[in-house]
């Protein structure tokens, strides 16, 4: 603590002597109420380029005032491309809404203090976990290419109450549950998925699993899929029969031997090609579904043994 001896004399006749205090790092407690420290130099220098950061200034904070003014961050639109890796001092950004930190260096984030954000962009970063349990107003969530692989990498989502569409494609993934009941579209493309658990998201309706490792699903709860792209996978059997709202299944390239589709009537495109094992395809007398994708072998029948 460094101490300022401050001489006042009164009419040169008296004097006094004052001792003021100040931290040894500079920083008044008012300067600590009035800013918030954004230790990051890049996360910084794309404060500035938007104008957010209003002294102009790079000197690793923004005022308080500045931040809670915002609502949409996108941390993309600037012409730095300087990559992120902290993005310490976000808690201040109050007010926000949506938030965007596409293709940058992130490892962690702490977002419980932005409890007003309904969409995150993330896609990217370097992630191995976030919290998300305070953000309870969360309609949009791309977490696409960062480092998650356990299946409690990512918490709070249940407590999204309106989280409509969540894409997690593109991660490590060998096993993934999800307990959401407005949950609409969930993408898992390009993960390393062997199961998946989706009872609890009773209101799916797309559901894109392209390329993972998935040999069984059940998705009896999930009566509202209209879209199940499932290619390249290494499923044996798949039953449709609580899902006649399909319209779209892409189903190529797994190791079906017989696939039923006759519950399924309000089909319009199927892709059921490589399928190895899988000459036909059951269908109803009289059910057309306008767009067919087979393999040479590969035919639709009522009859199929």
């Amino acid at each position: 603590m460094k101490r300022r001896i401050i001489l006042s004399c009164v009419l040169a006749l008296s004097c006094y002597v004052f001792v003021a205090c100040s931290s040894d790092d500079g920083n008044s407690d008012f300067e600590k109420e009035m800013y918030i420290a954004i230790p990051d130099a890049d996360f910084e220098t794309k404060l500035i380029e938007q104008g957010i950061d209003s002294d102009g200034v790079l000197n690793k904070k923004i005022l308080k005032s500045d931040a809670e003014k915002i609502t949409r961050l996108d941390l993309n639109l600037t012409t730095n491309f300087g990559k992120i890796a902290d993005l310490t001092g976000i808690e201040g950004f109050v007010n926000l809404k949506l938030l965007s930190a596409a293709n940058q260096e992130i490892e962690d984030i702490d977002l419980s203090a932005n409890t007003l954000l309904d969409t995150i962009y993330l896609i990217g970063n370097r992630l191995t976990s976030i919290d998300l349990s305070k953000n309870t107003n969360l309609i949009f969530v791309d977490l696409q290419s960062n480092d998650f692989s356990l299946n409690n990498s990512i918490v709070g989502l249940a407590n999204a109450t309106n989280l409509r569409d969540l894409d997690l494609s593109w991660n490590y993934f060998e096993e993934f549950s999800i307990r959401n009941a407005s949950l609409e579209v969930l993408h898992m493309r390009n993960n390393d998925l062997k199961t998946l658990d989706t009872h609890g998201a009773i209101n799916l309706r797309n559901v894109l699993l392209t390329s993972n490792k998935l040999e069984t699903v059940d998705f009896t709860t999930n009566s509202s899929i209209e879209t199940l792209l499932i290619s390249d996978n290494k499923l044996q059997t798949i039953n449709l029969e609580n899902n006649g709202k399909l319209t779209h299944l892409y189903i190529s390239s797994n190791l079906l031997s017989d696939l039923d589709l006759t519950h399924n009537l309000d089909l319009v495109e199927i892709k059921v090609d490589r399928n190895e094992s899988l000459s036909c395809i059951k269908i109803l007398s009289g059910q057309t579904i306008p767009s067919v994708s087979l393999s040479d072998y590969q035919d639709l029948s009522s009859t199929c043994n």
